[in-house]
């Protein structure tokens, strides 16, 4: 099971240094992944707890691309319909060719309807329109001369840069809506849902994913999860809290489960809200230390 991290690209604590820096410290304690959250707008509900600056995350992941080596670089999540389809297929693919084959293509719908109205878009379509533009990016990934007619997007004898990875990088489809898994069902490599509860994913989130997949024979997608990291000194209630917090051993026995579960990618994500946390970079690096020495055995030689 590989484990990642999710790189906060915002916030008063994001910059070119201190976003490097963490790519750097992640990338040097083994973990297999780093991945940035996506939006365009941020207004004012928004910038509470996504304050600028707030960095893109098909920029950045570039920028990153030439500052790492082996570490995979995704997205958790891009907002399908914030962006021209054609323009995501055209960004995905450079990104993986940048980066030698390590682009993951984290997706969601968004939810934030005041951001999807300052940008034009049909808050309450969003489902549809995400399930277009995927059709399309994949279209375009493995397609020559790409002619679409859909509901929202069309266009003739359109080329598109190729990824690296064939026949596409890996899609996550976020949520943990009905709609989102039969979409992570549909047109997924992993279903990636977020701060999840251990009962919810084991006695209703899983049993969906394999159900969907049943009724529409389909091969049940990956299980990557994104899931807290909070290290705590005392052990936490087990019905309060969700998984990755509470002391190292919480931690360690939620990701054993995890395992048995049949996850293949959990991603760590240590932002709790606090806006100013996000300066503390020492303190978080020190976190992921003492979570890859003691919990996680990570190390350069047991990855390469």
């Amino acid at each position: 099971m590989k484990v990642g991290v999710n790189l906060l690209n915002f916030g008063p604590g994001a910059n070119p240094t201190h976003l490097l820096a963490w790519a750097k410290v992640i990338e040097s304690l083994g973990y297999h992944s780093l991945m940035i959250c996506d939006h365009v707008a941020i207004t004012p509900e928004l910038s509470q707890r996504y304050p600028e600056p707030f960095y893109d995350p098909f920029t950045t992941l570039a920028w990153l691309a030439g500052q790492t080596e082996r570490v995979s670089l995704g997205t958790t999540v891009i907002v399908l319909p914030y962006r021209n389809p054609v323009l995501m297929a055209r960004l995905g693919a450079n990104i993986d060719q940048i980066s030698g084959g390590r682009f993951i293509f984290g997706v969601g719908v968004g939810g934030n309807e005041r951001e999807f109205q300052t940008l034009g878009v049909p808050f309450h379509q969003r489902g549809a329109i995400s399930t277009e533009y995927l059709d399309v990016i994949l279209t375009l990934w493995t397609g020559t001369k790409v002619s679409y007619k859909g509901r929202f997007v069309s266009f003739t004898d359109i080329s598109s840069p190729k990824p690296l990875q064939t026949p596409h990088p890996p899609i996550w489809v976020g949520g943990s809506s009905d709609a989102a898994i039969k979409r992570a069902v549909a047109v997924g490599d992993g279903w990636h849902p977020i701060r999840i509860n251990k009962e919810w994913l084991a006695n209703t989130g899983i049993p969906k994913l394999k159900q969907y997949a049943n009724d529409m024979e389909k091969s049940t997608p990956a299980l990557c999860p994104r899931i807290r990291l909070e290290i705590t000194a005392k052990a936490l209630p087990e019905e309060s809290r969700l998984m990755g917090q509470g002391t190292l051993t919480q931690i360690r026995r939620d990701l054993e489960s995890l395992e048995r579960m049949g996850a293949q990618h959990v991603l760590f994500d240590w932002f709790t809200g606090d806006v100013e946390a996000t300066r503390n970079h020492e303190t978080g690096w020190r976190m992921l230390a003492v979570l890859a020495e003691q919990a996680l055995d990570l190390g350069h030689e047991t990855l390469r």
